[in-house]
């Protein structure tokens, strides 16, 4: 990874109060970058509140910047569950119609999209994250499961950006954090998620499986986590 590109991850990660965060590779990237990739996210026994965020962040050829898309849970409603899906842009000059989106990610320069949908908390999500041309993204949601997908939203970034890169980050944040730094390690309530290796079908060799690897960030007292060759399991308590 190219400093500048690691400097702004690391500048990112850190700006979150990410809890703990995975690094994930992809092999055989062509030079022009990724047109797809998807990150498997499953959020089985987290509760059903707000607060969590488990995410998964991508930069772009030619770009400092990124993107993430993950899942948020959230509390049931009319004795159904929710999740909230994410798809953000973070790079200058991105643009969306898409009416799940609007102007602006956390702050600064970008594009947020979001959606809230019924969603089993059993099943294993893989969120998609793919090109339709034109230099538009797409994020997406689909169950491993039943084959049905949730769209998160679309955006399109400068004519100058590439595809996705070989490799980034992904974190678990508890993000009232963000509002409330009097808040300690102490005050974390359980949660539990794991972050898979990604995928694309875009590599120079076709479709392809990553690696990624975990890391407790903050907290290590009350965080634990378990390495298999493609994923980390989290557990905060």
């Amino acid at each position: 990874m190219h400093s500048a590109l690691l400097l702004a991850v690391i500048s990112q990660l850190a700006a979150c109060d990410a809890l703990a965060s995975v690094t994930w590779r992809m092999p055989n990237v062509p030079e022009e970058g990724l047109s797809d990739i998807t990150f498997p996210i499953n959020i089985a026994n987290a509760p059903h509140t707000s607060g969590y965020y488990f995410a998964e962040q991508f930069g772009f050829k030619n770009e400092s910047h990124v993107g993430y898309t993950g899942l948020q849970p959230r509390a049931d409603a009319n004795n159904q569950t929710i999740i909230h899906g994410v798809f953000s842009s973070f790079i200058t000059g991105s643009t969306s119609e898409d009416p799940n989106c609007s102007d602006g990610a956390d702050g600064g320069n970008g594009v947020s999209c979001s959606f809230e949908f019924v969603g089993d908390y059993a099943d294993t999500w893989n969120m998609v994250v793919n090109t339709t041309g034109g230099n538009t993204w797409t994020g997406t949601a689909v169950n491993t499961r039943t084959g049905v997908g949730k769209h998160i939203g679309s955006y399109t970034l400068p004519d100058s950006v590439g595809g996705i890169s070989d490799s980034n980050f992904g974190f678990v944040e508890y993000y009232p954090w963000n509002s409330n730094p009097s808040l300690t390690c102490a005050d974390i309530p359980f949660t539990q998620g794991t972050l898979f290796a990604p995928i694309s079908k875009s590599t120079k060799n076709g479709t392809a499986t990553g690696t990624v690897v975990g890391s407790i960030t903050s907290c290590q007292d009350y965080i634990t986590k378990v390495d298999t060759p493609a994923s980390v399991e989290f557990t905060l308590e």
